[in-house]
């Protein structure tokens, strides 16, 4: 290698030969001269970069990154992704990154641009999402690509609002989506064993990402091209199923890392949760802690990157809400950066919906719903806000995170202070951390006192100012409402109840399998069988009837003899197997027995999924004279989906085949419901609350919006597209009546504020101008800060008080200690404004005498915002 004696245009660079290729080295920390012996017999060269870069150390260990002069586009501006063990460098340039997951299929066009602009709002520079091979390649060889499936469009639209993205292209991805993104075709390939050293798996995977990547480089959307993609992901979380496969697992990994490597995008790849991610593929983590748990890169010249930061948990029918605090997540987050991680992605920063039936076994419709971003792309505070700050506190520590030597030092048992700094400059950041999770603790750090609440950690982006602490929340709640509609709930509904089948015809002796049956084009099978019952079997008291039991490997099912309901069950998803037993009421002759199989959505992780099963696998009727009759090898006939499903009654069209009755009372089971409604009043996000229902599916304007199961939890539909006049249809398993269904609008219009005198200042009342950290206030103090959304503005105060307040956002109530002019100076600083700050001060507090001690005051609001004339009083 010869150094270049030609000046260099930046100080970070200098240009050199290698093997007689002109290149550039590009210095990690320009504090450091890079000196090396071009004639040492002991220099080695290291490893190359992602896409092939070669790097470099000097002798006290700063990395330096060798890029080809190609890779810069005109006037020196490099253009591409490179990495080294600090972080990733995009188009020449540092960053620390802040990626939140948002995925195309799960929203609708129409809402990316704001879910973006939302997203870019609340500090992240980062968008990541899965390509869902099995919505775009539904059938071998046809493809789709449009509407809420236009990849391109959405990566354009994150590029066009001046934010990166990850493309995690799988092309197995789990994600709680139906069969893991893996089309059902695939599983009838022969001789194919899924995410394994197998030629015919890997011929189709192979065929299919190819296809992606040659689309992203025709619309020049990776950054080497100019474009917002800045990372991509080949397989998923292998390492949880790798050990079943043996050796054809280890060297199926191999394989697909280095088969994405030669596909040459110019940016980096990643594999999430694997160990043995090969040469410069990057191996990162995925979880809530991964500031304690991740080993770390497998390789020292690798960043430490979080690709999943689960900010709450995907729920399954039957579940609870899942719950993950704003606290919770600050503080893995503080703690990765403070560790060295120079991306997190938060997994997901918009949950969105599984329309039609595309969430996978026992997912409900509503994804993510506590994500920063909810369901309906409202602002979930704090935990929008919260994070928000944190960014903010991060990037004022920018300089010292990525160009700062790191060390800890222990304060105490259970604190710590991790510290990067340049030595003999000003540039410093300090994290300290208190890692006892339930007591408080005031500690000494370079000659000041600070104060730490149980597990939180400190931000001081000049080692010295405290401007966010992780379990400290100084951004706004808010609560969310489901409104009746005034205007769309006189509600006008008719019926169609399925054709139940009698006697199918006979092919096959025994009950097919139900997912080879469907093959992922619908939910339903019925099944049919006949029994000729002697009066001899017949148990002669009348209150002793025979029973039905069919055991099932899953999901779900409802029963008839002689096409009268019997009764339902169902598995869950621990437990997809389930027996349906009740009593029937079977004659003398020939009866019977009619089956509805239903599936709730096809697996999406473990391994060998092309060999899991569902539907009936045992049927027999107990209780006769002569004994335990097993029907399971009586000869069955079938049916794949609905006669209405074929009829496309969930259509306009479709609905003109049959008559419609109006509806009286409760349905019978299998039942259609059909209405027409109005567009609600306003512009807020619509939903569907289905009270007198029990499972099915709704559509709205011809159009899936996905599974209910109101007897399993899940109470709400969420409507999209809706216009004057929508057509809703629903399609309900069991007996059911539509009458007390409601039509809502949704909103985040409450919003709150609970704030002490010992919270720290908004993160915004500081700045890093020109290298310096300075405040942009005179004095920085605590106060309650309030934000409309939309530009509405705040038209009452619900609640206030200035003392030891009760309770969250929506429920607060009046402690011991109470100021009585807390709702009159809440009211001179907000009403009719669409934002407003309110200071913790005593003084504006005084007026008349309180009740409180001298103990410590906490301001705790609640006002309500709308785009009516404000009111000065408190509905």
């Amino acid at each position: 290698m010869k150094l270049s004696t030609q000046a260099s245009h930046d100080q970070y660079f200098k240009t050199a030969t290698y093997k007689n290729t002109l290149v550039r080295i590009f210095l990690c920390d320009h504090l450091l001269t890079f000196r090396f012996s071009l004639h040492h017999r002991h220099h080695q060269i290291p490893a190359f970069s992602a896409a092939g870069h070669l790097l470099l150390r000097n002798r006290r260990g700063a990395c330096t990154l060798v890029l080809p002069l190609e890779s810069f586009a005109h006037g020196g501006k490099q253009v591409g992704v490179t990495y080294d063990e600090r972080s990733l460098i995009v188009n020449g340039k540092r960053e620390l990154l802040f990626s939140g997951s948002i995925h195309y299929p799960r929203s609708t066009p129409d809402m990316w641009p704001e879910l973006i602009l939302k997203a870019k709002a609340g500090g992240l520079n980062v968008i990541q999402t899965y390509v869902f091979w099995n919505i775009h390649e539904p059938e071998q060889g046809k493809f789709n690509f449009e509407g809420p499936y236009d990849l391109v469009k959405f990566l354009k639209t994150i590029g066009e609002n001046g934010m990166y993205a990850t493309l995690r292209l799988g092309p197995f991805i789990q994600a709680e989506w139906n069969h893991g993104g893996l089309p059902y075709w695939l599983r009838e390939i022969p001789d194919i064993i899924f995410r394994s050293d197998n030629e015919p798996f890997k011929h189709h995977m192979e065929k299919f990402v190819t296809k992606i990547i040659d689309m992203m480089k025709e619309e020049k959307l990776f950054a080497s091209q100019g474009g917002p993609i800045i990372l991509s992901q080949i397989e998923n979380e292998y390492n949880t199923v790798q050990l079943a496969y043996r050796n054809l697992g280890v060297s199926y990994v191999q394989w697909a890392g280095n088969m994405a490597l030669g596909l040459n995008t110019g940016v980096p790849w990643v594999m999430c949760k694997q160990k043995d991610a090969p040469g410069p593929v990057i191996n990162t983590c995925n979880g809530r802690q991964c500031g304690d748990t991740f080993t770390g890169p497998n390789k020292p010249n690798k960043p430490s990157l979080w690709t999943e930061n689960w900010t709450a948990q995907f729920r399954v029918f039957g579940d609870p809400p899942s719950q993950r605090s704003a606290e919770d997540t600050a503080f893995s987050v503080a703690r990765w950066f403070s560790k060295n991680g120079s991306l997190v992605n938060y997994y997901m920063y918009h949950g969105g919906t599984n329309f039609d039936r595309t969430a996978a076994s026992f997912v409900t419709t509503r994804y993510y719903d506590e994500a920063p971003l909810d369901e309906y792309g409202l602002q979930r505070e704090p935990k929008w806000g919260h994070l928000k700050d944190l960014h903010r506190a991060l990037n004022l520590c920018k300089k010292a995170l990525l160009w700062g030597s790191p060390n800890v030092q222990k304060l105490s048992a259970d604190v710590e202070v991790r510290i990067f700094e340049q030595p003999g400059t000003k540039v410093c950041a300090a994290f300290l951390a208190n890692n006892n999770s339930k007591e408080a603790e005031t500690v000494q750090f370079r000659g000041q006192e600070y104060y730490l609440p149980a597990r939180s950690i400190s931000i001081l982006p000049d080692c010295k100012t405290v401007v966010y602490n992780t379990m400290t929340v100084v951004s706004q709640h808010n609560s969310r409402s489901f409104v009746k509609s005034r205007k769309t709930n006189k509600l006008e509904w008719n019926m169609y109840s399925e054709t139940i089948p009698a006697q199918l015809v006979v092919d096959s002796i025994l009950p097919k399998e139900l997912y080879n049956l469907t093959k992922d084009k619908t939910d339903y099978t019925w099944f049919t069988t006949t029994i000729n019952v002697d009066r001899r079997d017949m148990n002669e008291r009348k209150r002793i009837n025979p029973v039905l039991r069919v055991a099932s490997l899953g999901h779900a099912m409802v029963a008839f003899v002689n096409g009268e309901f019997v009764g339902s069950a169902h598995g869950s998803q621990i437990e997809k197997s389930f027996v349906l037993q009740h009593s029937v009421d079977l004659k003398p002759g020939v009866n019977f027995v009619t089956l509805l199989g239903t599936l709730v959505g096809l697996p999406d992780s473990g391994a060998y999924m092309e060999h899991r099963y569902a539907g009936p696998r045992g049927v027999s009727i107990l209780g006769l004279n002569t004994g335990t009759l097993d029907l399971t090898s009586n000869g069955w006939g079938h049916q794949v989906g609905l006669s209405g499903e074929t009829a496309k009654l969930f259509t306009e069209e479709g609905g003109e085949k049959v008559t419609w009755t109006k509806v009286q009372k409760a349905g019978p089971p299998v039942t259609w419901y059909k209405t027409h409604f109005d567009a609600p009043e306003g512009k807020s996000p619509v939903a569907v609350r289905m009270t007198g229902m029990n499972k099915g599916m709704i559509w709205i304007n011809g159009k899936s919006i996905g599974r209910y199961w109101m007897t399993y939890l899940s109470p709400l539909g969420r409507a999209y597209s809706i216009r004057v006049n929508n057509l809703m249809v629903i399609f309900e398993e069991e007996e059911a009546n539509p009458e007390k269904i409601e039509i809502l609008t949704v909103n985040r219009d409450t919003i709150c504020s609970y704030v002490t005198e010992y919270h720290p200042p908004s993160v915004k009342s500081w700045e890093r101008k020109n290298n310096k950290f300075t405040p942009v206030v005179d004095n920085a103090k605590p106060a309650a800060h309030l934000k409309c959304p939309n530009q509405k503005k705040i038209i009452a105060v619900q609640f206030a008080s200035f003392g030891d307040p009760l309770g969250t956002c929506g429920e607060y109530a009046v402690g011991t200690c109470h100021s009585p002019v807390s709702k009159q100076v809440v009211e001179e600083h907000c009403l009719g404004k669409t934002s407003c700050d309110i200071p913790v001060d005593k003084g504006l507090f005084a007026g008349k005498k309180d009740d409180c001690t001298d103990t410590s005051r906490t301001l705790a609001v609640q006002v309500k915002c709308s785009n009516k004339d404000p009111k000065r009083s408190a509905n």
